[in-house]
């Protein structure tokens, strides 16, 4: 077989009709869109949503709370998870990627986490820090920096 005798799925290409070409076509005149009326004129139809005059749905519902536009997101990575570098290591966000512990289509920013223990020293680089992530950090002989 050669990439020239390839041919698509039988049924999978079908030719599209062609509007407006004349009465015998079967779909000329009209083209389809009947005699009269909004749907037949160029630019007819009605916009997304209205629903024939009737009270359209998206304002029939009740709208409720609000949507902070400045809102920082953080990805969060527990202090237990850290166990899995070298000790001694230099512990930077870009690692944590690497590692598989934060999605790299994630916010850039990272928090640390204080669930769980820590055992071995470590220099972590992040955004932020809760108190009982730092402390554990600290009690590992590690260090906290806050990029």
């Amino acid at each position: 077989m050669k990439l020239h005798e390839i041919l698509p799925a039988e049924g999978h290409r079908k030719v599209e009709k062609r509007k407006g070409r004349g009465h015998g076509s079967g779909n000329g005149k009209t083209a389809g869109r009947g005699q009269k009326g909004q749907w037949s004129r160029s630019g007819g139809g009605v916009r997304p949503g209205f629903e024939g005059g009737q009270m359209p749905l998206y304002m029939r519902l009740p709208k409720r709370g609000f949507t902070n536009r400045f809102r920082e997101e953080y990805a969060e990575v527990n202090v237990e998870a850290l166990n899995i570098f070298p000790a001694g290591a230099d512990v930077t966000p870009a690692m944590l990627v690497e590692a598989g512990l934060v999605r790299s289509n994630m916010s850039h920013r990272i928090k640390i986490l204080g669930n769980g223990q820590l055992d071995r020293h470590l220099k972590v680089s992040a955004h932020k820090f809760t108190a009982t992530a730092k402390e554990k950090i600290e009690a590992a002989k590690g260090s906290a920096e806050v990029i």
